[in-house]
């Protein structure tokens, strides 16, 4: 019976040290497969999940994950355009990806739509301004005039009507954001006002086959057009709304891959 106790102590204590070794990125993705497991295009996960991947993320810091200002992605040359922004792939599957975001000085991620998707995404170093939107109706698009000064024409433009949800500068350390299929902020932008860093997780992630594709939207002032139905409820804000209107890729937006070279995961 001796030997068999101590036994069991042994085994226990080498559970305790593997456990320890695991690295927060590994811990990141094994609770992004539980989280994520029950869940799809739409579906949010529990309150339970939301909240053991927001614990995790919060704790996470830049040398968690291998990536500090030093990094050559932040070094730009003067130019015309936007810097390039790099990407560092994690982890990625049907149910949910892991990544990084490198976004020099003066770095611009467009507004942009997450569409059936929930997304946390966790500032590591740095000061990011951030700017969302959540879409006011069920979807409706309406077209309206816009006059082209140049040509002296005025053309119709399918927009629809959106309220600010954020209008704020981030600087890290500082809790996880959130955003939810239809609240929260799902179309957002991120400007770089310093060398900053922000890790992803989307669940599900982007996928063109299933209809999830990035779509980046132009944004025009609620007064630009005039549209019968579309009446502010009493107390709303006209500068909190804005008319969105979509927009191809903006060619002066450049998102190039690079190797992470941090914790690796190992997927299962």
């Amino acid at each position: 019976m001796g030997m068999e106790k101590v036994s069991g102590e042994r085994k226990k204590r080498r559970v305790r040290q593997k456990k320890k070794k695991l690295s927060v990125v590994q811990k990141l993705y094994d609770i992004c497969r539980e989280v994520f497991a029950d869940c799809g295009p739409g579906v949010v996960p529990s309150v339970e999940g939301i909240e053991r991947l927001k614990h995790i993320l919060n704790g996470i810091t830049a040398p968690d994950v291998g990536v500090s200002p030093n990094m050559p992605y932040f070094k730009v040359k003067e130019t015309s355009t936007f810097p390039k922004i790099t990407y560092l792939h994690l982890s990625h599957c049907d149910k949910f990806s892991i990544g990084i975001f490198l976004l020099p000085p003066s770095g611009v991620l467009p507004l942009h739509n997450h569409p059936q998707m929930t997304v946390f995404s966790k500032l590591l170093f740095g000061t990011m301004h951030i700017k969302a939107y959540d879409w006011v109706d069920d979807g409706a698009t309406v077209s309206t005039p816009e006059a082209d000064l140049s040509k002296g024409e005025v053309t119709p433009v399918s927009v629809r009507l959106a309220k600010l949800k954020v209008n704020s500068a981030f600087t890290a350390p500082c809790n996880t954001s959130i955003l939810y299929p239809t609240d929260g902020g799902n179309m957002h932008c991120f400007t770089a006002i310093t060398s900053c860093a922000v890790l992803d997780v989307l669940g599900p992630p982007y996928c063109d086959p299933e209809g999830r594709h990035c779509q980046y939207y132009r944004t025009h002032p609620f007064t630009c057009f005039s549209v019968d139905d579309k009446k502010l409820p009493d107390g709303e804000k006209i500068e909190d709304h804005a008319w969105l209107e979509e927009i191809d890729k903006p060619a002066s937006l450049s998102v190039v891959a690079a190797m992470y070279n941090g914790p690796k995961i190992v997927e299962k």
